[in-house]
């Protein structure tokens, strides 16, 4: 699976399904942003149908953007059947995201 860009319109039916969902807010002009785009590939393949990895752009969505709080980019928050349970704010290692997921995975 791969990441999927998801807008103001878009959100709330692109969440609402059950399981773990990991949305990366941020924008095409930041740094930081752009060095969590293969973080984000990287989960999204590994972690297959488990997860669903979703990009929200903070200049295209500032509804959403400001409803879940991101005053920085990127801001990753991690839902888990819809609601959100985890923000991570900055760019963060891999294993940073790995391990909060892990905390929501459902073990099989």
């Amino acid at each position: 699976m791969s990441v999927q860009e998801v807008n103001d319109s878009t959100f709330d039916s692109s969440i609402a399904k059950q399981g773990l969902t990991l949305v990366d807010f941020g924008a095409v002009w930041c740094p930081p942003c752009k060095a969590l785009l293969p973080i984000m590939d990287t989960l999204s393949t590994e972690r297959g149908d488990a997860l669903r990895v979703l990009k929200v752009d903070c200049d295209d969505s500032p509804e959403t953007a400001s409803r879940y709080g991101v005053m920085s980019m990127p801001t990753v928050i991690v839902f888990h059947d819809g609601e959100p349970v985890e923000k991570l704010v900055g760019l963060r290692p891999k294993s940073a995201y790995e391990n909060v997921l892990d905390k929501y995975a459902v073990k099989a």
